[in-house]
């Protein structure tokens, strides 16, 4: 079912400093947790991923969830439909390899990329959608906030006091060699008129919110905390040494 890769909706590890060895275990319940605490150019965020895949199918490197902020840019999905990039000059555009159309990333963004073995999960790319999906509602659930799936839309969604549907949350990620990349994007308090730039994820006629449009005033650490806590829990696997840094 998978080749070389597919996509779907040398590893130069961030930081130095005090890192705490994983030994590489394909049954372990481990991941490595890297936070880059300053924006990391696109470019640089997907070579490190290409790079970190490889390792991991070599099993050089254990299962990872890194968690960044990029500076404002477009990125278009396999399935991107030029018509639906409004503004191209507004900020760069970067094909991608992931599934999906175009989506934003900028600042007050708390991007998830998770690079999973799924070998280790019956190689079900259709089961690690939906736990990125868990993922995400636990985490707004925590916040007070009711994330929803809806069938045709990816992402995660919320439901408005006059019944409009906002999306919170984008997901989109590739597959090689059973090893995933690329991964969610919750918005916790970015520029939402950068949206406008373009048709977010293809899907006309809605919105997009975040926790701070909600009136959920809570900083990037406080959500990193639950997402992390989250994440253990949708996908019973334990995150684990911690490393601050940038690539």
């Amino acid at each position: 079912m998978v080749g070389d890769s597919k996509s779907f909706g040398g590893d130069q590890a961030p930081s130095q400093g005090n890192r705490l060895m994983i030994q590489i275990n394909r049954n372990s319940r481990y991941l490595e947790w890297l936070k880059s605490p300053n924006p990391v150019l696109y470019p640089e965020a997907v070579q490190f991923m290409e790079d970190r895949v490889a390792a991991i199918h070599a099993q050089k490197s254990p299962e990872t969830v890194w968690f960044v902020e990029h500076p404002p840019l477009y990125t278009a999905g396999t399935s991107a439909d030029p018509a639906e990039l409004i503004e191209p000059d507004r900020f760069p555009v970067y094909a991608t390899g992931r599934g999906g159309r175009y989506t934003y990333h900028g600042p007050g963004q708390r991007v998830g990329y998770v690079m999973m073995d799924l070998t280790k999960r019956k190689n079900d790319i259709r089961a690690f959608v939906h736990d990125l999906e868990e993922w995400i509602i636990r985490t707004l659930s925590e916040f007070g906030v009711r994330g929803e799936r809806r069938e045709g839309r990816v992402g995660i969604w919320v439901v408005r006091d006059d019944g409009r549907e906002d999306k919170i949350a984008a997901i989109g990620v590739r597959v090689r060699r059973w090893v995933s990349y690329h991964g969610i994007a919750l918005n916790v308090a970015p520029d939402l008129e950068h949206f406008s730039g373009i048709v977010p994820c293809g899907i006309a006629g809605f919105g997009v919110t975040s926790l701070k449009d909600l009136g959920i005033d809570v900083t990037m650490k406080d959500v990193d905390a639950v997402m992390a806590k989250s994440f253990e829990n949708a996908f019973d696997r334990k995150l684990t040494a911690q490393t601050v840094g940038k690539v």
